[in-house]
């Protein structure tokens, strides 16, 4: 497995490598970032056979033409959702979401979704587990390569970015939140490098302890209380101080929801 780390948020772009080529998970952001990782995959000899997106937001849904055309997938529910969202363009998109100008949109969000309940993604390599669930976004999941020990966790158990809860299209983001944390908690003793969505890749004593710590502050959110948590504040990383206006929004929809 090979990770390349974007500009953009830290976000993880994750390749695993097959029999006949290289399945490609969230492949980046930035156009010239991706452009670096398709020369360095074909440099190396490597052909991207796959690839897949952990959810249906923008910056998971991007894809280079020169990665080639080849099956790009998602849960049954994050492409039904990535196509409803692109319905109305995908310049209304972009600029709703205020995303870059070095982005590149040619390719943005057309995966296919697996049947409901498609346990595996298919393709020629390692054995690749989707761990579906309804917290961040519709039909968001974790990949779990068991042989090689690796968590992709798609945007949760980041060491930068709270847990951020679908505020728009589930009744309970709270036990939603909750529920997925106890499904990745059901495979954490499996895990021995974990890789967020955004962030730094995180050994096995890590699972665990970022496990508790968006525990915490998911209940910290749902009783309204100080969440104590470093990535807010003072305390957050440079450049990270915006996720503590993340945390004041989602303090306000919650109230406004109950």
């Amino acid at each position: 497995m090979l990770i390349h780390e974007s500009e953009f948020c830290q976000s993880n772009a994750v390749v695993v490598r097959g029999r006949a080529g290289v399945l490609l998970i969230d492949p980046g952001v930035h156009g010239y970032e991706m452009e670096c990782l398709a020369k360095d995959l074909s440099d190396s000899g490597q052909t991207v056979v796959a690839g897949f997106s952990t959810h249906p937001h923008w910056d998971h849904l991007l894809w280079p033409a020169g990665l080639g055309a080849v099956p790009r997938y998602g849960t049954a529910r994050c492409a039904a959702t990535a196509r409803d969202r692109l319905s109305g363009g995908v310049e209304a998109v972009a600029k709703a979401a205020g995303i870059p100008e070095q982005v590149p949109l040619d390719l943005l969000g057309l995966i296919t979704g697996l049947p409901v309940g498609t346990a595996e993604i298919p393709w020629d390599g390692p054995q690749v587990r989707i761990l579906e669930h309804r917290a961040h976004a519709p039909g968001h999941a974790a990949l779990l390569i068991e042989e090689r020990g690796v968590l992709v966790a798609g945007d949760m158990l980041s060491d930068l970015l709270i847990p951020m809860l679908d505020l728009n299209d589930t009744a309970d983001p709270i036990e939603d939140y909750l529920a997925a944390l106890r499904l990745l908690e059901g495979v954490a003793r499996d895990v021995d490098v974990l890789v967020p969505g955004h962030g730094s890749v995180g050994g096995a004593d890590q699972v665990r302890a970022r496990i508790d710590q968006d525990r915490a502050y998911v209940h910290a959110l749902r009783d309204a209380h100080d969440p104590s948590d470093p990535r807010v504040g003072p305390s957050a990383a440079p450049g990270w101080d915006w996720v503590s206006g993340v945390h004041a929004w989602q303090l306000q929809r919650l109230a406004q929801k109950q």
